[in-house]
């Protein structure tokens, strides 16, 4: 018995000592937050960007589709052309109304611009000849003559020389008006985005 005590001993006495892991020391917290607070800054920085990104894109797309399904363009004729935008807008009972300004070009001849409104038919009757006035966001009162006249081809269509009245206009909206045989008026508020695109007509085609 005393044999196998001591062949034990000596047993335990030669095993390797156990590993122990070095504990490596912690960061302070004040580190750990501030190291999370600019990575979470850095985050938010790069999806703000990305979204600023994005709207810029879809804006100019927007921006690039609108101009070029709006504006269009017509051979009326050999060697006449003739540009136009279109828009559907609706007056103040909620009756629409389509806003067509031509643009028509004729060798030897000045370049013309002429505004016609379209409504539905046996909703509203335009009276003729009546000019149409144009008042602008500042103040301003501008008139277009009517081309038709007496001759309009029909009681919801009304025409307007528009050739003067296009170059004073600023980019602001507008506001059209022109009585009907109603007693009452037509008036149509004219987005600035339309009023730019009249201007594209006049000044890029």
């Amino acid at each position: 018995m005393l044999y196998r005590t001591q062949q034990l001993d000596q047993l335990d006495t030669n095993k390797p000592p156990a590993k122990t892991l070095s504990r490596l020391p912690l960061p302070p917290l004040s580190e750990l937050v501030g190291n999370l607070r600019r990575e979470d800054l850095v985050s938010q920085l790069l999806l703000l960007s990305g979204l600023v990104l994005l709207l810029l894109l879809g804006q100019f797309a927007f921006t690039q589709e609108q101009a070029t399904a709006v504006l269009r363009q017509h051979q009326d004729e050999p060697g006449v052309m003739r540009y136009h935008s279109q828009q559907s807008l609706l007056d103040a009972s909620g009756n629409a109304w389509q806003v067509v300004l031509f643009k028509q070009i004729t060798p030897g001849q000045p370049i013309r611009f002429n505004l016609r409104l379209v409504g539905f038919p046996g909703i509203a009757e335009l009276t003729h000849p009546q000019p149409l006035k144009i008042s602008t966001a500042s103040g301003q009162v501008l008139t277009a003559a009517d081309v038709f006249g007496e001759e309009s081809p029909a009681p919801n269509v009304g025409q307007y020389n528009f050739t003067e009245v296009l170059s004073k206009l600023q980019k602001s909206s507008l506001t059209l008006s022109v009585p009907l045989k109603s007693q009452e008026a037509l008036c149509l508020k004219i987005p600035e985005s339309l009023v730019t695109e009249w201007q594209w007509l006049e000044t890029e085609l």
